[in-house]
């Protein structure tokens, strides 16, 4: 049995959702992103029963007007240029004046998650109908790689510490199956973006969203699409760090006012960089997402995150190419591990006071996370030597999993030692604990476990 036919048949035995389970909530600019990145289907049906293809989403509008300009799609197999606007409600179009608007003249395409009047046509000021498609819930939750619950439900039921009681063999089995699920998950969403904007844009948008961390993994990689590395690329080292702190908002012209003598040069200088191309970056702050800096350590202050993918660029053509490399990514690693700027070597954020030791631009932990998540995943066929990458210390999410599938952390220790069994343990705890609403009663879990039998080894 493979793990993809435990899901389906799972699935097919899961109880009806609970309609006391509230309905998700979705960030509409998130949506925006995913939609950018491609991890939506490329083929819909649109309100009026035509064949809609995404050829190509467009850029990301800096004014006032449709969320993406420079789209490409085809009706019915006749293709159109222009503008896309994506709303959560399908209301939204009136409620907001875009019928009304003549910036959404030209809009071509809808895209809507609710469609709460499918007899209600989106019409523009001159009365022209724009076709409309559904991004339907499940699939807005698979391309956010969401779960319907949040964490799992504590009360004791069927489905308490389902592996403890499995032989090793067959939870290792079972756990090297979930692991290779979960990274081919996580490559398709990379090549679903490598596809519509070159591997060396998705590589670009994933080192972004690893940077981010957690609290700021969306604006960074919001702003990784809103400056494309080859257009980025067209400017100085200079003017390309300039540009990517005016754009996250960071610059103002007195911020060197504030800030310690010693860097107040250096702040001004960036300023006046981030002037000149000021109208050709610059968004509204009502489209960008708010950067969180709350409990975040100085290390992991997205000012400093910022300023490693801006060093990162600079290099950017050699890490692209180092990156295609077989694992484990050797060389690739020992660029990273090696970004500087003399700036960011001795400050944690803008107006930080200067260090006297050197600080790391990108540490140990945030370039295997990266390894484990994107590199790896992308070369499956080196099953082996991902096999080998040993694990950090297990983070409370990790701890989390092994507490409810196994029932202790010591008891989950036999499962610890490999960076593939924490994404094992995350994704058999995200498909199984996450997804049913029935608190455990009627998991059907644990009965599926009892007809598990290891597939043929993948080494």
């Amino acid at each position: 049995m493979t793990y993809q036919r435990l899901l389906e048949i799972t699935a097919a035995q899961a109880p009806v959702l609970s309609a006391n389970v509230a309905s998700p909530v979705f960030n509409e600019i998130e949506i925006q992103s995913r939609w950018f990145s491609g991890n939506f289907s490329r083929e819909h049906l649109s309100n009026h029963g035509q064949n809609v293809t995404i050829v190509s989403p467009g850029e990301w509008n800096r004014g006032a007007g449709p969320d993406f300009l420079a789209a490409t799609i085809e009706i019915d197999g006749v293709t159109f240029h222009g503008p896309i606007e994506l709303d959560l409600d399908s209301r939204n179009w009136e409620l907001h004046g875009h019928n009304q608007s003549e910036f959404f003249d030209d809009v071509i395409l809808h895209i809507v998650l609710q469609d709460c009047a499918p007899t209600y046509f989106t019409r523009t000021s001159n009365h022209r109908d724009v076709p409309r498609i559904v991004l339907s819930p499940d699939e807005v939750n698979a391309a956010l790689g969401r779960p319907r619950l949040n964490q799992g439900l504590a009360r004791p039921g069927l489905c308490l510490t389902p592996l403890a009681e499995m032989p090793e063999a067959e939870a290792s089995a079972l756990l090297k199956e979930s692991a290779l699920h979960r990274a081919q998950r996580k490559a398709t969403r990379f090549e679903q973006t490598a596809n519509l904007h070159s591997f060396s844009q998705a590589l670009w948008e994933a080192l972004a969203d690893a940077l981010g961390f957690s609290a700021n993994r969306l604006p960074l990689r919001l702003l990784a699409q809103r400056l494309p590395v080859k257009k980025l690329n067209q400017h100085t080292p200079e003017d390309r760090e300039a540009i990517l702190f005016g754009t996250a908002g960071f610059l103002s012209p007195t911020l060197h006012e504030t800030a310690p003598p010693d860097s107040q040069e250096w702040l001004e200088d960036i300023w006046t960089r981030w002037w000149k191309h000021r109208l050709d970056y610059e968004f509204p702050t009502n489209r960008n997402p708010a950067w969180s800096t709350r409990a975040t350590r100085p290390g992991n202050h997205p000012q400093r995150r910022l300023a490693a993918l801006a060093a990162a660029a600079a290099q950017w053509n050699s890490l692209s190419s180092l990156a295609r490399q077989a694992p484990p990514f050797t060389n690739f690693s020992k660029a990273l591990a090696e970004l500087n700027e003399p700036f960011w070597d001795h400050h944690h954020t803008l107006q930080s006071n200067r260090t006297e030791k050197p600080i790391k631009l990108l540490g140990k932990s945030r370039l295997e996370e990266f390894l484990i998540n994107t590199l790896y995943p992308l070369n499956l066929e080196n099953w082996d030597a991902f096999a080998k990458v040993r694990a950090a210390a297990p983070n409370q999410k990790v701890k989390r999993c092994c507490e409810r599938l196994f029932g202790s952390l010591e008891k989950a220790k036999p499962y610890l030692k490999f960076a593939w069994q924490h994404q094992a343990l995350l994704q058999v705890y995200q498909d199984f604990c996450l997804e049913d609403l029935s608190d455990c009663a009627d998991c059907p879990f644990p009965s599926q476990l009892a007809q598990w039998k290891p597939t043929p080894s993948h080494d």
